[in-house]
């Protein structure tokens, strides 16, 4: 049973800060990166492992936080991953050998992975419907304030030294542990049944072997990589992994990942939702190149043809959100998917301009604003028991990591089969945004509870 909280400024506060420092650190990370490379002499080869460690981790821990959440409360694991993450910020911060600094940065990801599932349970925990949408909506909008803000306090703190990028987490994070510890919902029974140990290291050497295989691929030369001997075994791995993983959660007790989630067309098309969110916000990587590639845009002014991504990302989320109090997820989720698809369509069909870049950016991340944020998590919150909550929304995260994952590649795959270059990416836009119209249609097979966010029955 869940000990209730009142539904305040100061809960959504504390939720608010929490995703703001972690998706902070994914954005202003990137600058630093030359100075990492300076100060610990490796090649560009290795200093990738900075983010490659971090999207492993992130993935393997996201649906583990999530049911521990479930199990023995939500303040102690938010207050965990906290700590857990301020952990991992002073470990990179202090680190003497590059080792230090990956092992620093897994960490990191392993507290990061459960503040998003985690906050988004507290607020099923903690607000009544009517409102939860808005509240989820403010949620999501962190992402785009975290890479409006991220570059400028790089920029910043980079004067300094790249160490204070991380350092910046520490009182930042201890400020949070007190705030979660006064006002988050607790758990006043413990969970009785046994942990699903079994269950957990399957999964997490699935998606794990995944990351890594799908890391490695080459997607200029697709067909030769898939052989290669740091590809296949990976994803070979992660096949048998999952396979067993599937297996052994229809016989657990207490499941890290209830079949019974999955037998819902609902939490089915919302899955595939958030891996079409992930192939989208993936794809908008490559707009610099593209930038550079067609109109001969320098790479410092072409990464500024990603703000009205995130611009879009940051005012769409809220508004999404009080439309899901007023409407229902069905429209929202619709609209949303068909935003983006139109804007993966206009890259792919319409002449290569910075005009067309711009409207482009700003379908999707209009799009992205009602995925990544509150719609999805608002239908999984209405169709999962109370007390299974932050464990389903861990599902979601795992979903637009594998989408992210995928369209890095398949993005890669298809402009290099097609010639390469501008033509070569147009052509890659357009299979991914005719992949997510399809996914709009479907849409239209999910069912409107506009009190989707209620309770279910535990």
């Amino acid at each position: 049973m869940t000990e209730k909280a009142p539904a305040s400024g100061s809960v959504l506060a504390v939720l608010f800060l929490g995703v703001l420092m972690g998706a902070l650190d994914i954005a202003i990370v990137g600058p630093a990166l030359p100075a990492m490379r300076a100060q610990f002499g490796v090649d560009e080869r290795s200093v990738a492992w900075v983010f490659t460690i971090y999207v492993l981790f992130n993935l393997m821990g996201a649906p583990v936080m999530a049911k521990l959440s479930d199990r023995i409360g939500r303040r102690v694991v938010y207050t965990l991953d906290v700590g857990l993450f301020a952990l991992g910020s002073l470990i990179v911060a202090t680190s003497t050998h590059f080792a230090q600094l990956v092992i620093g940065r897994a960490i990191q990801a392993l507290g990061a992975s459960g503040i998003f599932p985690v906050a988004s349970a507290v607020i099923g925990d903690t607000f009544p419907p009517e409102k939860r949408g808005r509240a989820l909506g403010l949620i999501g909008a962190v992402f785009g304030v975290a890479f409006l803000l991220g570059p400028l306090l790089a920029a910043l703190l980079l004067r300094f030294s790249w160490h204070w990028l991380f350092l910046i987490n520490l009182p930042v994070a201890l400020l949070l542990m007190v705030a979660s510890a006064r006002l988050l919902p607790g758990r006043l029974q413990r969970a009785s049944k046994p942990f699903d140990w079994a269950g957990t290291l399957s999964l997490s050497v699935g998606l794990g072997s995944l990351a890594l295989g799908l890391t490695d691929l080459d997607s200029r030369a697709l067909t030769t990589s898939l052989a290669a001997i740091d590809v296949w075994p990976f994803l070979v791995t992660a096949v048998v992994a999952i396979w067993l993983t599937v297996a052994i959660e229809k016989r657990a007790i207490d499941p890290i990942l209830k079949p019974s989630w999955f037998a819902t067309r609902q939490v089915r098309l919302v899955a595939l939702f958030a891996a079409a969110a992930g192939l989208g916000e993936a794809a908008m990587v490559f707009i610099p190149d593209l930038a550079v590639s067609a109109l001969g845009m320098t790479a410092q002014s072409s990464s500024y043809m990603t703000v009205p991504v995130v611009l879009a990302l940051a005012v769409g989320s809220p508004g999404f959100g009080r439309a899901l109090d007023r409407t229902g997820p069905k429209p929202v989720i619709i609209t949303a998917l068909l935003a983006l698809a139109l804007g993966a369509a206009v890259v792919a069909l319409a002449t290569t301009t910075r005009t067309s870049l711009i409207v482009a950016g700003v379908l999707v991340g209009f799009g992205l604003s009602g995925l990544l944020g509150a719609p999805l998590r608002y239908v999984v919150l209405g169709e999962v028991p109370a007390n299974e909550r932050a464990s389903a929304q861990g599902i979601l995260t795992v979903f637009t990591s594998i989408g992210m994952m995928l369209s890095g590649v398949l993005i890669g795959a298809i402009a290099a089969s097609a010639g390469g270059g501008a033509a070569g990416y147009r052509e890659a836009f357009g299979i991914i945004g005719c992949v997510v119209f399809v996914m709009g249609l479907c849409a239209f097979g999910l069912i409107n509870r506009r009190a989707a966010a209620a309770p279910a029955a535990s």
